[in-house]
């Protein structure tokens, strides 16, 4: 393995638990902690947390993550031996649909149409509680096993080729 995809491979796992852990700060308190409020404020709350989530920290990780996945993928087609080359495409493809794919197929769209609706409104304390918290919540979780479940899986995949190199 080249020394260069060594280390992105080594971020990268590292990456992947950080992202994982953002959304699991949501889904094992955040999601609840906001349930709690009135709806406006759950709501509100919520607005103000889509419109930082863009600072450049988070995006870098998480948008940077897409390309490397797919290098990821196609290093472990290409390069790596069988076994721990099928676990790196894993790592990848988990990351790529589970994570991102999820995020911009569910989340996203339930984002924008909670930015688009005034917090006080009757339809949006509707759409909080009945569709926002638990849809947003459920595919935030998959996001959070994806995220974990390539961590695990690069990072096994690194150790197993290692190891087969070795022997």
């Amino acid at each position: 393995m080249s020394a260069v995809l060594f280390y992105l491979a080594h971020l990268a796992v590292l990456a992947y638990a950080l992202v994982g852990g953002v959304f699991l700060a949501f889904s094992d308190f955040i999601m609840r902690a906001l349930s709690l409020t009135s709806g406006q404020g759950g709501a509100e709350a919520m607005q103000a947390i889509n419109i930082e989530v863009f600072r450049w920290v988070f995006m870098v990780l998480f948008l940077g993550l897409v390309p490397v996945s797919l290098l990821i993928v196609v290093y472990g087609a290409m390069v790596v031996e069988h076994g721990p080359g099928t676990v790196m495409i894993l790592a990848g493809l988990t990351y790529f649909v589970g994570c991102f794919g999820v995020t911009a197929v569910f989340n996203v769209p339930m984002n924008e149409t909670l930015a688009g609706m005034e917090a006080a409104a009757d339809a949006t304390l509707d759409y909080w509680t009945g569709t926002y918290l638990p849809r947003w919540s459920f595919w935030n979780t998959v996001r959070t096993v994806a995220c974990g479940l390539s961590a695990a899986l690069l990072l096994f995949s690194l150790a197993w080729s290692a190891q087969s190199q070795a022997a």
